[in-house]
C-alpha cells in the first residue's frame, strides 16, 4: 500500500492564473532548483515516510526539499523567513504549490535529514556548474565544464575536480550551519513554538481591531460594555421582601 501524502500537484490548474507556472518567468531560478532537484534520487528521505502509516499524511518531502534549498540559495536561512515566504514570496508559493508548512516542520525536516540534505545540495550545485551555471542564487559556483574530450587543455584535471567538490561541501556544510544557527538564535529569543511575528491578543481576529472596537461588516463601532453590577447603598437598609401569606384562609364570596 503505497504511503499517502498531502495534495502536492505543481501543475495544478487554477482559475487566476490557470497554471502556477505562469506566476513567474520561465527562466527563474526556483524553476531552475525545481527541475535540478527532479533528478535527484531522494529515496533516503522518501523510504522514511513510506515506512510510517500512522499519524496525520506530511507533507511531501520533494517539496520540502526544494523549498529548502531554493531558499538557502537566495540566503533565507531562518525556518521562520521561510514560513512567512511561503505565504507572501510567489517563487516561494510556487515551489510549494499552495502547501505552508509551519517553521517547526521545516527546522525539524533539515535535522531529521541533515545528512541526505547536504549530499542533494551539494549534488545541486555539481549539477548547475556542470550545466556553466555561474552562480545558483547568492552561491557562486565555477562555471567550468566537465568535456568528454580528456585532453588536458579541455578538461578539469581529477586534482581540481576533487578540489571543487570539496569546495561545494565546505560551502553546503556553511550554508546549512548558519540556518541551524539562525534557528537557534530565534528560538531562545522568541521562545521554540512562536513565529516572533504575532500580533497582540487584542489585533488578533477579523472582527476585532486593536483599539477594542468590533468591526461588523467592516463598520468600526466601540465595543460595549458591560455595567457592572448595582450594589446595596452601604448606610441605606433593605427593605424586607413582602412575601404573601399562603397560611391564611381566603374567605368565600358567600360570607
Amino acid at each position: 500500500m503505497a504511503k499517502t501524502y498531502r495534495p502536492y500537484v505543481p501543475e495544478q490548474d487554477l482559475l487566476l492564473p490557470p497554471s502556477l507556472r505562469q506566476w513567474l518567468p520561465e527562466n527563474h531560478l526556483a524553476f531552475f532548483v525545481s527541475d535540478l532537484v527532479d533528478q535527484l534520487d531522494l529515496s533516503a528521505i522518501m523510504s522514511v515516510y513510506e515506512d510510517e502509516d500512522r499519524g496525520f499524511p506530511p507533507y511531501h518531502p520533494v517539496m520540502v526539499t526544494k523549498v529548502m534549498v531554493y531558499a538557502y540559495c537566495v540566503g533565507v536561512f531562518s525556518s521562520r523567513r521561510i514560513q512567512r515566504r511561503l505565504v507572501e514570496d510567489v517563487a516561494f508559493r510556487v515551489l510549494a504549490a499552495g502547501n505552508e508548512p509551519d517553521f517547526r516542520t521545516i527546522a525539524d525536516f533539515r535535522k531529521r535529514h541533515l545528512m541526505a540534505l547536504s549530499g542533494f545540495f551539494e549534488q545541486v550545485l555539481r549539477l548547475a556548474r556542470e550545466l556553466g551555471a555561474p552562480r545558483v542564487g547568492r552561491v557562486a559556483l565555477d562555471s567550468s565544464k566537465i568535456k568528454a574530450n580528456a585532453s588536458k587543455h579541455k578538461a578539469m584535471s581529477y586534482g581540481r575536480m576533487r578540489e571543487k567538490q570539496r569546495q561545494l561541501r565546505d560551502e553546503v556544510n556553511a550554508l546549512l550551519a548558519q540556518a541551524e544557527a539562525a534557528d537557534a538564535a530565534e528560538d531562545a529569543e522568541y521562545g521554540p513554538d512562536q513565529r516572533g511575528d504575532e500580533l497582540p491578543r487584542s489585533c488578533s481576529g477579523a472582527r476585532v481591531g486593536c483599539n477594542g472596537f468590533a468591526k461588523p461588516n467592516g463598520r468600526s463601532k466601540p465595543a460595549r460594555r458591560r455595567r457592572p453590577p448595582r450594589r446595596a447603598h452601604p448606610l441605606r437598609p433593605r427593605s424586607p421582601i413582602r412575601r404573601p401569606n399562603t397560611t391564611s384562609p381566603i374567605p368565600s364570596r358567600a360570607s
